[in-house]
């Protein structure tokens, strides 16, 4: 039978567009990818980039005071939030039309619509219908916001890039790390905030040393975190909102924004006609290969609900055009990948948690160190670290490593790739530090942490 494109790939994002390029230049495929939005994904357009620069901005608040003690003169400093926009959205602009020419550098044609899928081999797309004799869903995810009284007057992580004014009073709903990054870019930046948390510990799934240090932190900064806290209602006030707890506290605000988790990306996209196999969330059942419950489909990406990480796309998008077109199957380590909070201050983790290390190794060693790092010793307060290792007390490898401290996202990936290779405590001690660094402190610590 022959078909219209090898593979027909759904959603434009970086996965999606990796493993389109790669099948088409490498593997010589015929292929055509579908967008209904813009080119680039959520990272690109709508996450980790613009996130970042709103990061980046928030952070010079904090920056001009530190400067004080540094013997400069910082007068007046004030903030235009509709420049912050502008330029933003120059740069998003930039990168929609890098993506735009991979994909036609590559012999990828591209059709800018909504597609749906038909039947294991054919997509609509417009009002088009296509054959493909693979199809692979990359269609990431999307906010999820909770069905309570007034939510329609509550903005998640995509309208909080795009707000015509900055807010005065913010309420950020979540203990995620999107939760945590946008109290945050909106404190650092000028704002009241109020953080709300229906649960304990804030970051869950994070070691329970960075959850507390990163939560000590940010209340320093000013964030008014409460944990077991969460909206029962909203409702609309002239311009502002007011908000009722669970517990029948009041909060007013300018903004409330949640960011209380996100579910896959799949409603409208067809998968019940072929039945392809969804979890409650939405996301798509798929293989260490990255097939789903019908031969001819795969899926890659946040759909999948594995590692909501851009990289980790990438790789899996990578490894499905390898091991579909390239006839070498590749099944990608979903272990030991570094990941980054963009939080104030900052994480980097890597490997098992404590908590994980001794579920699964028993007797673990534990290396803790929390400190001034030497910028901050002649300002009047700012960031503290913490580094913290992980050891298996058996075969003296490094289980995990968690950093919070400035540049923690930089320091965290050469650290990486020492726990992926399977590095030991005692390969980490012979090691010379970089002096004066807070990544120094990784290979400098000799004492066991025995406390809780």
């Amino acid at each position: 039978m022959s078909f219209d494109y090898d593979l027909f790939v759904i959603g434009a994002g970086s996965g999606g567009v990796r493993a389109s390029r790669i099948a088409s230049t490498n593997f010589g495929a015929k292929v055509a990818i579908a967008e209904e939005y813009r080119v680039g994904g959520t990272c690109v357009i709508r996450g980790c980039v613009p996130k970042k620069m709103f990061v980046y901005a928030s952070h010079y608040s904090e920056d001009f005071e530190d400067a004080k003690n540094y013997g400069w003169t910082v007068n007046h400093a004030t903030h235009n939030w509709k420049t912050l926009i502008e330029n933003k959205d120059k740069e998003i602009d930039r990168l929609n039309g890098i993506y735009h020419n991979i994909l036609s550098n590559n012999n990828v044609t591209l059709y800018e619509s909504r597609a749906e899928i038909v039947d294991q081999n054919t997509v609509r797309v417009g009002d088009k219908t296509v054959t493909a004799k693979y199809i692979l869903i990359a269609t990431g995810g999307t906010p999820m916001m909770p069905d309570i009284p007034g939510i329609e007057h509550a903005i998640s992580s995509n309208e909080a890039f795009h707000l015509d004014d900055m807010p005065k009073r913010v309420i950020v709903v979540g203990g995620g790390y999107i939760a945590v990054e946008f109290a945050g870019i909106f404190n650092g930046l000028g704002a009241d905030v109020v953080q709300l948390y229906r649960g304990e510990r804030i970051l869950r799934g994070f070691d329970h040393h960075v959850q507390g240090f990163v939560a000590d932190e940010i209340r320093k900064k000013g964030i008014d975190l409460r944990t077991f806290a969460n909206p029962a209602k909203i409702e609309k006030v002239g311009d502002a909102v007011k908000v009722t707890l669970e517990d029948g506290a009041v909060l007013e605000a300018d903004a409330i924004m949640y960011a209380t988790g996100r579910i896959a990306n799949t409603e409208g996209l067809g998968l019940e006609n072929v039945g392809v196999e969804t979890k409650a969330n939405g996301a798509v059942v798929v293989d260490e290969y990255s097939k789903t419950t019908v031969d001819s489909i795969y899926a890659v990406g946040d759909v999948t609900d594995r590692i909501a990480l851009t990289p980790v796309a990438l790789h899996e998008g990578m490894a499905f055009a390898e091991t579909v077109f390239g006839g070498k199957p590749r099944a990608f380590d979903h272990s030991n990948v570094p990941s980054a909070v963009f939080s104030q201050p900052p994480v980097g983790s890597v490997g098992l948690t404590e908590e994980e290390a001794r579920a699964k190794y028993g007797d673990v060693d534990i290396y803790k160190s929390e400190f001034r790092p030497l910028k901050q010793t002649i300002t009047l307060g700012g960031e503290r670290a913490m580094c913290k290792l992980i050891v298996d007390q058996k075969t003296d490898k490094v289980l995990g490593v968690h950093i919070v401290g400035a540049d923690a996202g930089e320091i965290i990936q050469g650290i990486g790739i020492a726990v992926k290779m399977g590095a030991t405590k005692e390969q980490f001690d012979a090691t010379v530090g970089v002096h004066p660094t807070l990544a120094e402190e990784i290979v400098t610590m000799r004492e066991k942490y025995t406390g809780e």
